[in-house]
């Protein structure tokens, strides 16, 4: 896919899921350890999840679960099925399948409790559809090297531009910490410190020093590093 199509249909999913992600609704502070989760991008259900997270403000520890990946023996080891997405919290002790869920059990355990009217009934929907305007991206895994630390990625789901990085790490399987920095996030001042800009995807590689934004460079960065 080419640039130019592939950042307008990233452009097109967002507007089909009307901007979900785009702002924080719920503020509050991160729990001491970060929560994990386990998905892929191309499921309407992680997106509905990913949503909540971003709305909530809440990091997560991201393990991509593309068909055909490792990461999916996890799940059914943890929780008994190959379903996603599935979410570990090592701070309760909580793991769970199912979206609503999930955002229900991260709304009344970190939030106010109030769940966003765009993770309503026609999320499903509409985050089905999202997932054909991007062609599958984000849905099975390609070969890869496995970095020895996990990368972390500055982002937030209704980002076009974070999308398509987001995609590349879950194609290539690569582990992440995902920052969550929708607007009026409290984590974009720490954002805007490091990297001399608030602007997203920012991705930082522990595993070689490099930091950088534009998703462009970043997919790039990540093929040429750990693509086989």
């Amino acid at each position: 896919m080419n640039r130019a199509l592939d950042v307008a249909t990233s452009v097109t999913a967002t507007l089909l899921r009307l901007a979900a992600g785009a702002t924080v609704t719920s503020p509050g502070k991160q729990p001491p350890k970060p929560l994990e989760l386990y998905e892929f991008e191309a499921c309407p259900y992680c997106r509905k999840v990913r949503e909540a997270l971003s709305a909530f403000d809440l990091d997560a520890m991201i393990y991509p679960c593309p068909r055909g990946g490792r990461f999916r023996e996890v799940v059914k080891g943890r929780g008994g099925k190959t379903q996603f997405p599935y979410l570990v919290d090592p701070n309760t002790g909580k793991e769970m399948y199912e979206s609503d869920d999930i955002i229900r059990y991260l709304a009344d355990t970190y939030r106010d409790g109030k769940v966003p009217f765009t993770l309503g009934p026609l999320t499903i929907l509409s985050g089905t559809l999202a997932a054909v305007a991007r062609a599958g991206k984000g849905r099975k895994v390609r070969p890869a090297r496995a970095p020895t630390q996990p990368l972390e990625l500055w982002s937030y789901e209704a980002s076009p531009f974070s999308r398509l990085a987001r995609e590349a790490l879950c194609d290539l399987e690569i582990p992440y910490l995902l920052h969550n920095v929708a607007r009026r996030s409290a984590g974009r001042p720490a954002l805007r410190a490091r990297s001399g800009k608030m602007m997203v995807p920012y991705l930082a590689d522990p595993n070689t020093g490099k930091e950088m934004h534009e998703s462009a460079d970043i997919v790039a960065y990540l093929e040429a590093t750990y693509g086989l």
